[in-house]
């Protein structure tokens, strides 16, 4: 099953705070353009400084328009070379098994 969900890796040449800026920053311009409220619902996004990664969750307009300002920024500040993506595959989830009834 393919997603639309991406990790973003970033190599040590490249200032973590920097990428998290530009997170930042793509949030903001998504935004202003479906409302805080939408962003908060439909943007969904994880940063992790340690592992030098961002992941987006590009399912929905709002998180495929976070993650195209995102790249966008991206390749602006550090060139296409300053950073790897790839989309992120997850296997479909397991049917929920139901309750055993006991009497």
């Amino acid at each position: 099953m393919t997603t639309d969900r991406y990790r973003y890796q970033f190599g040590p040449a490249i200032p973590v705070a920097e990428v998290e800026t530009t997170l930042l920053l793509s949030v903001f311009g998504v935004e202003a353009l479906h409302g805080e409220s939408q962003t908060r619902l439909d943007a969904g996004h994880a940063f992790d400084a340690r592992a030098r990664t961002v992941a987006i969750d590009a399912s929905t307009p709002v998180g495929r328009d976070l993650n195209r300002l995102f790249v966008g920024f991206l390749t602006r500040e550090f060139g296409s070379g300053g950073f790897r993506v790839e989309r992120i595959e997850h296997p479909p989830e397991p049917a929920p098994r139901p309750a055993p009834v006991t009497a």
